[in-house]
């Protein structure tokens, strides 16, 4: 693909973006996982690859993906330089900087996960719930009452900071919003997170009042967001198109089949996704096919006719030999049935972090839910999320102008480092 193809196919947005200083935009272009080799050529030539498809930066490498081709004498042109703003908005760019995403989430997700006295809400006065010494002790002020809303009272890393190892009660939305929020705070390190985001667009609560807010997860500050429930364009583009996605799992019919309010819908954000996750998910055009399996599920446990606590799951997902020994042979038959649908690789291998379920894959919780639920089949869906817009041209915009402040490591000004 020319150089010159890639305006067009970069959209009008890096059209009429400012030009940028080309060592800035090669230095952040190489940060983020470009390669540029000289060529022999007059013209730039493009190798994006498929990168969101790999499961690293390294593989993405061994297997020829982001390169650009070029001549070394025109690394000065403003043709050049006019290329380069383009290809910071390649999709290929997108996929580069999901690898470092993908990094941020698990970091954040398991800080969290390593927290005990991060628990699930009970008993409690508000919608959050924190510990002895009030919400201040954890670094948030309250903006709304009933422990329906808090911003950080400080830094912005203090307080998520204090999720990482404070005494704080939630439900799992909140849970969503919190590694949310964590994964940025990852991605900048704690003194770029605390710099270049204000107190009001780090916003917890409920879903409701974060909408009145300057959120950037949904409220004003979140810009163009994107609306793929089923994943078919995710699934389209590979797996790390879905590192630290939001989405929840929730239940198909009616409030009045609900026999347990608490766990009536699950929200997460995706840890990883295998290879064979990914793949399945391709071939299927995303969750809609997995949903009709999840119904199907549901059916086939339902013949079951099992009560107790927990059974399904230890049936199902621990397979608990003693209790599988107990079935009669026509339930044995069906639980074959139900055992050969779980070894799909979308859910043994596509994990998600629930709060306060850990990292699981969709498998686990499809089958919990069973137990808790019994009534209604679920459902899983991405949420509506800003994480490839807004969020990720704000990052490249604090990148840049980290290079232009002099703060990070440049390149030199007059040339790309150009390997043969």
């Amino acid at each position: 693909m020319s150089f010159w193809f890639l305006l067009a196919v970069s959209g009008a947005s890096a059209a009429q973006t400012d030009p940028v200083p080309t060592h800035c935009a090669t230095q952040v272009l190489a940060g983020l996982g470009w390669r540029f080799l000289a060529s022999t050529g007059d013209t730039f030539t493009v190798a994006a690859g498929t990168p969101c498809q790999r499961a690293s930066l390294a593989e993405a490498h061994a297997a020829g993906d982001l390169v650009v081709h070029m001549p070394a004498a025109a690394t000065t042109s403003p043709q050049f330089q006019g290329g380069l703003t383009a290809l910071l908005q390649h999709p290929a760019t997108v996929c580069a900087y999901a690898f470092d995403l993908g990094d941020a989430t698990r970091r954040a997700v398991d800080r969290l996960v390593a927290n005990p006295g991060f628990r699930f809400s009970a008993l409690q006065l508000g919608w959050i719930g924190f510990g002895a010494g009030g919400a201040a002790r954890d670094g948030w002020e309250r903006i709304y009452s009933f422990g329906r809303g808090y911003r950080p009272i400080g830094r912005n890393s203090a307080a998520i900071a204090g999720f990482y190892r404070g005494h704080v009660r939630a439900e799992c939305g909140v849970g969503r919003q919190i590694a949310q929020y964590a994964t940025q705070a990852e991605l900048y390190g704690p003194a770029a997170f605390d710099a270049e985001f204000d107190a009001d667009e780090i916003v917890i609560g409920t879903f409701n009042k974060l909408r009145r807010t300057r959120s950037i997860l949904i409220g004003s500050q979140a810009g163009a967001m994107t609306a793929d429930g089923r994943a078919r364009k995710t699934a389209a583009q590979g797996r790390q198109a879905f590192a630290g996605l939001p989405g929840f799992i929730y239940h198909v019919f009616d409030r009045s089949t609900l026999d347990d309010i608490n766990n009536q819908a699950e929200n997460f954000v995706v840890y990883d996704v295998s290879a064979a996750a990914a793949d399945a998910l391709r071939t299927h055009d995303g969750f809609e096919y997995y949903n009709e399996r999840s119904r199907e599920l549901w059916a086939l446990a339902r013949t079951l006719a099992m009560d107790g606590h927990r059974v399904h799951e230890k049936l199902l997902y621990e397979r608990d030999p003693a209790l599988r020994r107990s079935l009669s042979p026509a339930a044995q038959a069906t639980v074959a049935r139900l055992d050969t649908l779980l070894a799909d690789p979308f859910f043994r291998e596509f994990r998600i972090y629930v709060h306060r379920q850990g990292i699981r894959p969709v498998g686990f919780h499809i089958v919990r839910l069973l137990d808790r639920n019994p009534r209604t089949p679920f459902r899983i869906e991405l949420a509506l999320h800003n994480l490839h817009t807004t969020l990720f041209e704000r990052y490249l915009a604090h990148r840049l102008a980290e290079c232009e402040r002099g703060t990070a490591t440049t390149t030199a000004p007059d040339a790309i480092r150009l390997r043969p």
